[in-house]
């Protein structure tokens, strides 16, 4: 039988709270430690599912990770030049996306039999687009099942060059070679094939690259250009600041049912493009002031927006639940990339948000709400997608009970979402549980 949450709806939202560390931060961070010459001691890192395939593939690999008792912090011990270690293993990933693709790419630095599978849903999400500009680089690979996706057999033999990306469907896709470019053997000049979604991820990656060691030339996002034969040097501590795609739940719930809500270790300065979910609020009506490490938002009459969010594709999904208690018609565009996430994001959000009696139409790269006069309380389905989880808890602010199914699946990025969102939920009495 499914397992079910039941949020039971608070009288009042307020509090404060301090957010785990970025899982695409995390997952970067280690990645580029193992690439890197020296120890680096990692601080705030996000223990989730798909950090733990990560560090998984990184152990396999011959990497040396060594977590801290609480498992807050790691240290890893560089290979630099050496990496991977070992070259004939499979690495199964889950439905890890970013370890998935960039660990695709690194691993092609080198001739090697290594094996990328994962969960049914990651052999469905595509990867030829970055394959194929590996390809281009003259390294080597073979579809295990289907082509396009994964199992697949890198063998390796990347040189770098000029290369051309389709940047449409996954900012992830550049990410890889961009990870990669610095240690192949030639100059590499990447072009831009159709619009690039997702560019702050990339703002993240070349930020990271560049702490450690690393300097990329961006040419307005249709060009880049990295020097080969370098190395990555270890910055030896690294601290990873709180995760903005976790902190629009928080926010939402504040600016819906507040209350203020202050999120902590995070704030102005952030290199995630997600930070930008408060101006998004703010814009809806919250009331947001946003810190040098902390965001602040308060509850205030909330309208409808009409705008375009590929660049936080995934705080999105908040924005779809907070119209529900907007006034007026919301209009989210340009978010096709929904689409090849952990589901049919689009089709995910949709469903359930007609289930709750709100209109809705679903285009190919938009969603239009409408919200109910009142939101009808009923199960909602999480397509095994953490953030469906995550969004559809804040029906618990209309005054009904959200039932969430398969709550479990917030540990692919947050394990600890549900007892974090209780901590500022004001009750008459605890009503918050698990049942079979």
């Amino acid at each position: 039988m499914t397992e079910k949450m039941i949020v039971y709806p608070p009288i009042k939202i307020e509090g404060d709270i301090y957010l785990p560390g970025s899982k695409s931060i995390t997952n970067r961070a280690l990645l580029l430690s193992a690439m890197s010459d020296g120890v680096t001691h990692l601080k705030n890192i996000l223990y989730s599912d798909d950090v733990k395939y990560m560090l998984n593939a990184l152990k396999l690999l011959g990497v040396r990770c060594i977590l801290s008792k609480k498992k807050t912090s790691c240290k890893i011990y560089g290979q630099g030049q050496k990496f991977p270690i070992n070259k004939n293993i499979t690495l199964f990933l889950g439905n890890a996306g970013t370890a998935v693709r960039s660990l695709l790419s690194v691993l092609s630095i080198k001739k090697n039999n290594i094996i990328i599978t994962g969960d049914q849903r990651m052999q469905e999400r595509p990867i030829k687009h970055l394959v194929d500009a590996l390809e281009q680089g003259q390294a080597k690979f073979k579809y295990l099942k289907k082509k396009k996706c994964i199992p697949i057999c890198i063998q390796g033999g990347f040189q770098g060059g000029n290369i051309t990306v389709n940047g449409s469907i996954s900012s992830q896709f550049l990410t890889g070679l961009l990870l990669v470019s610095p240690i192949s053997k030639k100059n590499t000049r990447i072009f831009i094939k159709d619009h690039l979604v997702s560019k702050p991820y990339i703002d993240i990656t070349i930020n990271m690259m560049k702490i450690f060691g690393i300097e990329i030339i961006n040419n307005n996002y249709k060009e880049f250009f990295i020097i080969s034969n370098q190395n990555y040097i270890s910055p030896k501590k690294y601290f990873i600041e709180s995760d903005a795609s976790s902190a629009s739940y928080f926010l939402s719930a504040a600016a819906i049912k507040g209350g203020t809500v202050n999120i902590l270790g995070i704030g102005k300065n952030s290199i995630q493009g997600d930070i930008k979910f408060a101006s998004v609020l703010k814009k809806m009506g919250a009331k947001i002031i946003l810190g040098k490490d902390y965001i602040q938002c308060s509850k205030n009459k909330l309208y409808a927006i009409d705008m375009d969010l590929n660049d936080i594709p995934d705080a999105a999904m908040t924005i779809a639940i907070t119209a529900l208690f907007a006034k007026g018609k919301t209009i989210i565009r340009n978010i096709y990339n929904w689409r090849v996430k952990e589901t049919d994001r689009l089709f995910a959000m949709s469903t359930e948000l007609k289930k709750v009696g709100a209109i809705i139409k679903e285009g190919r790269d938009y969603l239009s709400i409408i919200p109910p006069k009142k939101i009808s309380s009923t199960e909602i389905s999480t397509y095994n997608d953490h953030r469906m989880a995550m969004c559809f808890s804040l029906l618990s602010l209309s005054g009904k009970p959200a039932i969430i199914l398969n709550p479990k699946c917030i540990n692919k990025t947050f394990p600890d979402y549900f007892s974090k969102f209780f901590s500022i939920c004001k009750y008459n009495s605890k009503k918050q549980k698990i049942i079979n």
